[in-house]
């Protein structure tokens, strides 16, 4: 891979407004292209001539080539040596992430974006979309067709992949944000630094690598509604699109649970912080682990009832108590240490597990005990047994709670909740 890029300069990160001083430009517009020496002219010149007209300071166009084949680099050479503001890379490898990864990084601009050639969306809404990363209010600001406000004009098989990939992406990575692959974007120049880095994807899942990354990394997404009409002359494979989507999505999602993405340290690099989750009149965050404590615990009750029953004719009382309690106590650690505070990866998953049947010992001496004392006292029957054991397993389970909360997973609950979407970002603009 060949291209011609500009020094990154070294800046520390932020949240602050843009500070607009020197030459550089406070924005830098990517137009990305692959054999596009028809459309590539008549785009830059309307995108140059409405910055110049409505953007209040410095600018840059770069025009990306993936490895044309046809006149586009002569184009946007003779673009470029007419337009101070515009500039020519060249990379000798075709993909629409490659490209961004490229230019984004070798700009000196303090926000950086990218739009399609095409030129679907209209360009009313570049200002909204940069004005929230210029002002600190912002990390990543995205156009969307699906937001509330945007008008599409678009065929129905393209709308159906479009929401079906975005309903996808919902349901296996948990996004937030409406519309993935809009080609409309931008980013600030210091989290795009932070970021970029750990975004694989070289083509059209890019886009989509790189929003997930920011939202777990608890950075602010902005969208805007954009006016957007379809390209009849696209040349986007769709079904090998898709087909690069799905493999993306698997290994984003397998290396967000095995924390080979380092989410955390992106966390406590980025991110704007958690607002106070116990304010006056809001349900406590104590609450929330509660209930899904709860309703955890009563699924793990459940399983261990159904596992003492069917084990107790076969080996006796306190054998199927051991056993009914140490599987759904290691369950009930998993679940708990997923659902309940947040943790994910397997860093640290033995010791949980290991301190998890520390706790699991304390519950075993409750029930195993009241199992001893009743058998001592008289001579029950099934019925009373199951009671016993129940109001046994609920005081452990008290008990259980503390102890998950309060040692073994006291140091990792906050972070980890802001990980999962329960914390909020901070509604701070500037750190």
């Amino acid at each position: 891979m060949s291209a011609t890029t500009t020094p990154i300069p070294q800046q520390g990160a932020g949240r602050g407004p843009v500070r607009v001083q020197g030459p550089a430009p406070v924005l830098d517009v990517v137009v990305p292209v692959f054999n596009e020496e028809v459309d590539l002219e008549p785009c830059v010149r309307r995108l140059h001539a409405h910055l110049g007209a409505q953007f209040p300071y410095p600018f840059r166009i770069t025009v990306a080539d993936n490895a044309s084949t046809d006149r586009t680099p002569e184009v946007a050479a003779a673009l470029a040596a007419e337009l101070p503001e515009v500039r020519s890379v060249r990379l000798e490898q075709k993909g629409r992430g490659l490209a961004l990864h490229t230019t984004w990084l070798g700009s000196d601009a303090e926000v950086l974006a990218y739009m399609d050639v095409d030129l679907s969306t209209d360009l009313a809404a570049l200002h909204p979309l940069v004005a929230p990363l210029i002002s600190g209010h912002s990390d990543v600001a995205i156009g969307s067709r699906l937001a509330r406000g945007a008008r599409v004009v678009r065929g129905p098989k393209r709308e159906f992949i479009s929401r079906s990939y975005n309903v996808l992406l919902r349901s296996t990575l948990r996004v937030r944000f409406s519309d993935a692959q809009c080609g409309f974007k931008a980013i600030r120049a210091d989290v795009a630094r932070a970021l970029l880095p750990h975004v694989a994807d070289t083509g059209w899942f890019f886009d989509t690598e790189l929003l997930v990354l920011a939202q777990r990394a608890g950075l602010r997404i902005h969208e805007v509604p954009v006016d957007w009409v379809d390209d009849p002359d696209s040349r986007v494979d769709i079904v090998a699109t898709a087909l690069a989507d799905l493999r993306g999505i698997v290994r984003v999602g397998r290396g967000l649970a095995t924390g080979a993405i380092p989410i955390t340290r992106l966390r406590e690099q980025l991110s704007r912080g958690a607002i106070d989750l116990d304010p006056p009149g809001v349900p406590p965050r104590l609450l929330r682990q509660l209930v899904r404590f709860a309703a955890i615990g009563v699924l793990s009750t459940a399983a261990y009832l159904v596992l003492y029953v069917l084990l107790r004719g076969g080996i006796g009382p306190q054998p199927a108590n051991f056993i009914a309690l140490l599987v759904t106590a290691v369950a009930n650690t998993a679940a708990n240490r997923r659902l309940t505070f947040g943790v994910r990866g397997t860093e640290g998953a033995a010791r949980h597990q290991f301190q998890g049947l520390l706790v699991f010992a304390l519950g075993l001496g409750l029930t195993s005990g009241s199992l001893a004392l009743l058998h001592g006292l008289t001579e029950p029957g099934r019925g009373l047994e199951v009671v016993v054991l129940v109001a046994a397993n609920l005081t452990a389970t008290i008990l259980r709670f503390l102890l998950l909360r309060g040692w073994v997973f006291r140091r990792t609950d906050q972070s980890a909740l802001e990980e999962t979407g329960t914390a909020v970002p901070s509604v701070e603009s500037a750190r």
